[in-house]
This record gives structure tokens, C-alpha cells and sequence, in this order.
């Protein structure tokens, strides 16, 4: 059957066709005159398999969003390449066309109350120094919440209007890796002089805006969809994040940046790289950064993002050292380098403290959050999956 017919029967637009399509869901051939055609027994089991069931009272199974459609190798943000996006625009550009589908052509000031940063930063004065950054911003999310006494205020123009207190407080009470004052200005910016090691090339500044922008949303990924269930109920803005939050802490998902930096830390000279990689396959651990559920042939993001970061620091002794990892992934068949394997080199490169990647992602994905919290705000049913019980039978 041709894409429009496919499309019908799966109640979806054909672009959503083509995205099965790239995540291998769907098989496509080419027929005779170059159209693309689909298998109508397989597109019938996957609408059989995948279509929401309507008779109940909630959805299951499929999300409807206008936010993020994920291409071949990349994402488009409202139909937009991120990749493209990424060149010019900055968290704050990305964060008002995805809140609302309109462009914003100048960057505001985000802030949050005074209180609210202090409260965020009060927090933490008990934590230990190696708590990592990604688990900081738990802890400054619900200090923010419990700040807000109108947090609960849910329609669209107030949820962004807290999107951008969150964003900013976020980045304003992490602690500074020197102590150096941060200026006003865009968010990453502000949140690479929290990071950053003072040494650390400014070029890379940069690279680190084009990172955020990047992250800002990859469709229905697990922290997504569990930020999509805390909306669904109303749950507050800062519920949604730290929804969000809790599950980008997972091995799967945001920690492999982590584990990229671990590996880059431990490679001291390029020679090292296969004994590194080897150490890591002989304890039966997947070497961090390659290989990806949807980019099955490659991540666009991580090659965009890795071309910056060449671009910011020809010559760096330490590329060297990614060199010889990606050389040896090939030689070994990996899979891929993804996007975490880019962010993990950024931080590596800057000299930020362990686990910045992961706290990159989570304060860039905030607003692909709270994109997908402002859909389900309107919505007037709530996410209820169900389970295929395989217990015994009483």
C-alpha cells in the first residue's frame, strides 16, 4: 500500500509513516515509479498492536504530539532540524518555539526569585562534596517548588513563564566549580561558568550552547514519557522536571555521558584506548557512547556536535585521545557514537567536575518536558497504560 494509505489506516500523518520507518518499526520498498510503498500486513499488525484504544476511558499505547518528530539520524523540533537550529539558537530561542510554536527572535533574561535560589541553594549546604551534579538538581527542583505557592497555575502561558524560572534556577544554585560571579545573559552562558574549569578553552562556551539546544527534546524517550504521566494528572511544572530528572538519572538513559567522561578520564594517551574499551567488554559492560534505539545508522547530533567541538579546539592533545576510541569502535563493529558520547567529550575537554553531561542534559531537556507537559495540560483524560498480566491465575 502507498504511504497516504498506510497512514490512514494507522491514523497518523505520513511523516509519522516515514519516523516508523527510520526507528525500523515499518519496511519500505520503492516501487516502479520511485514511490514508496508498505507491506499491508505489517502496517495491519502494527495498527492492531499500536492504535490506541479508544473504548476505554484514558489513551494507551500511542502519545498524539506536535512537538518533536524524530528523523533518520536526528530530531525536528515543530518540523524544524535541530541540528540547524543549533548553529544560531540559543536554550532560550529553542525553549519558545517548542513552548509555543512561535519564534523568538531576541533572548530574555530567565530568572528566578531571589528566595528561590537561596532556598535552592540552603538545600545542599548538607550534601557532600561528591554528590554528583545531576543529583544537586533534584534537590534544587523541589527546593523551588516548595518557593512557588502558585506553581499549580497550569495554562500555557504560566507554565512557560515557570519554565524559565525553573531552567534558570537550576543553573543558578549548582555551585560553581571557582568561585567567579556569573552574569546576566543567556543560559548557557551562565551555566558554562558554572561548570567550566577556569583554564578551560572559551571557544568550548560555544559548543556547550550548541549542546543544550541539541538536548532540548527527543520525542517520547523515557524521562519524557514519564514527565507526559505527571502532566496528564496535573501535576505541577516542577513535579513534571522532577519526573524528568528521576529517570535521566538511569544507567540507560542520561548516564552514559557519565560514563564517556569515566572512560575518557581513565584513556591518558591514545595508545590506551584498547586496553580501556577491552577492560570495560571483558566485565561484560557496553562501552558508554555508541549505539542508539532509534538511530540505528547513525546519530546526526552526535556528529554535529562533535564537528563544534573540532571546530572550537583544533589541535586539542586530548581529541587525540576520542580519535583513537572512535577508531577502535569501528574496528570492533560498535555500533555508532551517539550524542553522549559528544557531551561526555565536551565536559572531559572543559575540565567539568564528574558528571556535567548528565546535568547538561537534564536542564536541556527541561524544556523538551515541559513542551510535553503544556499538551497534556490540555488534554482533559489522563495517561493509563496497561500491563499484559503474566501471573498465575487464581
Amino acid at each position: 500500500m502507498s504511504v497516504e494509505d498506510a497512514a490512514r489506516r494507522l491514523g497518523v500523518k505520513t511523516a509519522t509513516v516515514y519516523a516508523y520507518v527510520s526507528r525500523g518499526v515499518l519496511t519500505r520498498r520503492r516501487g516502479d515509479d520511485g514511490r514508496s510503498l508498505f507491506d499491508a500486513e505489517e502496517v495491519e499488525r502494527l495498527a492492531l498492536r499500536g492504535r490506541p484504544r479508544r473504548s476505554g476511558r484514558h489513551p494507551e499505547l500511542v502519545i498524539e504530539s506536535a512537538v518533536t518528530l524524530l528523523g533518520g539520524d536526528r530530531p525536528f523540533f515543530r518540523g524544524r532540524d535541530a541540528t540547524v537550529l543549533a548553529d544560531t539558537w540559543h536554550l532560550e530561542h529553542v525553549a519558545g518555539w517548542l513552548w509555543t510554536g512561535k519564534d523568538h527572535d531576541h533572548v530574555d533574561r530567565w530568572a528566578a526569585a531571589p528566595e528561590a535560589v537561596a532556598a535552592a541553594r540552603a538545600a545542599q549546604a548538607g550534601l557532600p562534596a561528591s554528590v554528583l551534579p545531576l543529583e544537586r538538581l533534584q534537590v534544587i527542583v523541589a527546593a523551588l517548588a516548595a518557593a512557588d505557592p502558585v506553581r499549580l497555575t497550569l495554562d500555557p502561558a504560566a507554565v512557560a513563564l515557570i519554565g524559565q524560572s525553573i531552567v534558570a534556577g537550576l543553573v543558578d544554585a549548582l555551585p560553581g566549580s571557582v568561585p567567579r560571579p556569573v552574569a546576566g545573559g543567556p543560559v548557557a552562558g551562565r551555566l558554562w561558568a558554572k561548570l567550566a574549569a577556569p583554564d578551560a578553552a572559551p571557544a568550548l562556551a560555544d559548543a556547550l550552547r550548541f549542546a543544550t539546544v541539541l538536548l532540548a527534546d527527543h520525542e517520547l524517550a523515557a524521562s519524557t514519557l514519564a514527565a507526559r504521566v505527571a502532566a496528564s494528572v496535573r501535576a505541577d511544572p516542577y513535579a513534571v522536571v522532577a519526573a524528568g530528572l528521576g529517570v535521566v538519572s538511569g544507567a540507560l538513559h542520561g548516564g552514559a555521558s557519565l560514563g564517556t567522561e569515566a572512560m575518557l578520564a581513565e584513556t591518558s594517551e591514545p595508545a590506551q584506548a584498547s586496553a580501556v574499551m577491552g577492560q570495560r567488554l571483558r566485565q561484560g559492560e557496553r562501552v558508554p557512547g555508541f549505539g542508539h534505539a532509534v538511530y540505528r545508522s547513525g546519530d546526526g547530533r552526535a556528529t554535529a556536535l562533535l564537528e563544534r567541538i573540532r571546530a572550537a579546539v583544533p589541535g586539542h592533545s586530548r581529541l587525540a585521545v576520542a580519535d583513537a576510541i572512535l577508531e577502535e569502535a569501528g574496528r570492533r563493529r560498535l555500533p555508532d557514537v551517539n550524542v553522549d558520547f559528544a557531551l561526555g567529550l565536551l565536559a572531559h575537554l572543559a575540565g567539568m567536575p564528574r558528571g556535567a553531561g548528565e546535568a547538561i542534559f537534564g536542564i536541556a531537556r527541561t524544556v523538551g518536558w515541559l513542551a510535553h507537559a503544556i499538551e497534556e495540560y490540555e488534554r482533559p483524560t489522563k495517561l493509563r497504560l496497561r500491563a499484559s498480566y503474566t501471573g498465575p491465575l487464581a
